[in-house]
């Protein structure tokens, strides 16, 4: 059975629902968003941001990416790959990010509703299949990328845009796993450019609430939005061990937590890109702003191909920067977007735990609740 191709914010998508999650997804690129989640509490919460520039003419020469911008997209490679590698030059984020993907087939199994959709991709030859599934009484959207056929090694990456409130932090943001952090090694903007950044070029970290400011002092990253008028990245390294990862925000006011899910040994870091305002070239202008990039990945910050699979300072510490795929069987990079209900006192998320039937989210408060949620999906296949 096939969806519909419907244009919708400006992208022809194809649509993916049931009774807890009504999802978009775009043919160009294979971006997830906008995805609306079902609370129990009958509350309808659309977590992920779309670009304000949906549906505009934009100037010509910007890549597909940035025509489509909006919530979750698979990068592969991930990053900006301005530099050419062995003779592979690949779009910002990979021809996974950029070019048309087929619509296979929308299925229905038990409680489970998946679309099926692939990608034959050409720089570096192979076959991407996307699969999104929706469960019944789930809040969440469980993601799998399954690549065949490709050689060698590659930077990899989920790139989910969550969209915040205007007020100044309203959202508590909280990494599982991560022994250090860093900002990007170089400049991340330019204002000879129209670009701006606040934090310290290459300053090292081990706590999200205390990251060195250029001008002096330190940014509290836990909170966000914050620095309006700038951009800025930074790199949590993770360890690569656990069985499961997690990233997430809390919106304490608006009692729900945004939840990613990972398998650490696929994508072992976490970048967190904060948007907001500090880009004032097209087709940016200074207003994409509130919006706060939770990527999982395995790469160079987002430097790309090239960076993260040549020595750099991390993996020549044998910190991994690019996944290697297997000689004689597809990989297999899985991850789950969630939205959960918080009640009253609910913080910060402190910690996930698997329990039966579900996962648990315990707060900095000491206040838990549990979710249905099926942890095992982003378990080695």
């Amino acid at each position: 059975m096939k969806t519909p191709l419907v244009t919708h914010l400006g992208q022809p998508s194809w649509t993916l629902q049931n009774g807890s999650v009504s999802a978009r997804v775009t043919r160009t690129a294979g971006m997830l968003g906008p995805v609306e989640f079902r609370l129990p509490d009958q509350r309808r919460i659309s977590p992920l941001a779309v670009a304000p520039w949906a549906g505009e003419t934009l100037p010509p020469g910007l890549p597909p990416l940035l025509h489509a911008l909006r919530g979750d997209f698979f990068c592969a490679p991930f990053g900006g790959n301005g530099t050419a590698y062995r003779g592979e030059q690949h779009p910002p984020h990979g021809e996974s990010a950029n070019r048309d993907w087929t619509l296979d087939a929308t299925s229905q199994a038990g409680d489970a509703r998946t679309l099926h959709a692939h990608l034959t991709t050409k720089v570096r030859p192979g076959r991407i299949d996307k699969r999104l599934t929706v469960r019944e009484g789930h809040t969440a959207v469980y993601c799998e990328h399954i690549m065949h056929g490709f050689r060698g090694s590659m930077p990899l990456g989920t790139h989910p845009c969550i969209a915040f409130p205007a007020e100044e932090g309203a959202g508590r943001v909280s990494v599982g796993g991560w022994a250090w952090g860093q900002v990007l090694p170089m400049p991340f903007e330019l204002p000879a450019q129209r670009g701006y950044s606040s934090l310290e070029v290459g300053a090292r970290f081990r706590s999200l609430d205390r990251v060195p400011l250029a001008v002096g002092g330190f940014a509290d990253l836990s909170r966000y939005p914050a620095r309006k008028g700038f951009e800025d990245l930074v790199m949590l390294v993770g360890a690569g061990k656990g069985a499961f990862g997690w990233s997430a925000v809390a919106f304490p006011d608006q009692r729900y937590v945004f939840l990613q899910v990972k398998n650490p040994r696929i994508l072992r870091h976490t970048v967190l890109w904060h948007s907001h305002g500090g880009r004032h070239y097209a087709p940016w202008n200074g207003r994409h702003t509130s919006v706060l990039g939770l990527e999982e990945v395995t790469s160079y910050f987002h430097l790309g191909l090239a960076e993260s699979v040549k020595d750099n300072p991390m993996n020549m510490k044998g910190i991994d920067t690019a996944v290697t795929f297997p000689q004689r069987r597809p990989l297999r990079v899985a991850h789950i977007l969630a939205v959960v209900a918080i009640p009253r006192g609910f913080d910060q998320v402190a910690d996930v735990r698997s329990v039966p039937g579900g996962a648990e989210l315990v707060a900095a408060s000491g206040v838990s609740v549990r979710t249905p949620l099926d942890l095992g999906f982003v378990a080695d296949s």
